[in-house]
């Protein structure tokens, strides 16, 4: 396993600070954003294990929060905001045009709950920015039929057949027009709390990376940099 360097960082988004966790080797093959509606505990979190999953398959990672500590105490709210949400996943992606190590980077990214809604958004607006995106279930449904139908790179959901909104789960997956896959986990929900479940997700989610993010052309690195 390559030696991975970690930093703590606050990303600029609009009027607030999301909390972010870096680890970045220079021969990295790629960069996986993970987005969390969850607040800090980027070390010892079910998020992070699964960002530690993505690290032991050799990939960068930045794993950000989606809420501020103040929204998650006092606004719970926020969380079900997906334009909100899929602005603040904008500012991630503008952070990354002024990081001259990552840029050239082929990124993917990961969201769960209703930060799905918030990435399909994003990415639909900026689809130059995102090799292949993965679902961990949530609500993708939120983000409305323009984004999800916009949406051109290859994306995987994946979902637990125990999921209790998996109806809605599958609408969302149907209007996509994009290269897409459905990949089901039994016996466990949208948490994927079940032993050995969330390991499972991760499985999934590196393979598809591996099958979709190449290398980015030096003129593409370059106009996702402008």
């Amino acid at each position: 396993m390559m030696k991975l360097r970690h930093s703590a960082l606050s990303i600029a988004a609009g009027p607030v600070w999301l909390e972010a966790m870096q680890a970045h080797a220079p021969d990295a093959p790629g960069l996986i954003l993970v987005a969390q509606t969850a607040v800090g505990r980027h070390r010892d979190s079910r998020e992070a294990h699964f960002v530690q999953r993505l690290q032991q398959a050799g990939y960068a990672t930045l794993l950000f929060d989606l809420l501020t500590r103040y929204e998650e105490s006092r606004d719970p709210d926020t969380r079900y905001n997906a334009p909100l949400l899929g602005t603040r996943i904008g500012a991630v992606f503008e952070w990354l045009r002024h990081q001259p190590p990552l840029t050239g980077l082929p990124i993917g990214l990961v969201a769960s709950g209703t930060g799905s809604a918030a990435a399909v958004r994003a990415v639909a607006k900026e689809p130059e920015m995102i090799g292949a995106l993965v679902c961990r279930g949530g609500r993708p449904d939120l983000a409305g039929i323009g984004p999800l139908r916009q949406l051109s790179c290859p994306t995987r959901v994946i979902a637990g057949d125990r999921d209790d909104g998996l109806a809605s789960l599958r609408q969302a997956y149907d209007l996509l027009e994009c290269i897409k896959d459905w990949y089901p986990l039994a016996g466990t929900d949208d948490f994927f709390r079940e032993p050995g479940a969330l390991d499972d997700a991760a499985d999934g989610a590196i393979e598809w990376f591996r099958q979709h993010l190449r290398a980015r052309p030096a003129a593409e690195a370059d106009t996702a940099a402008q």
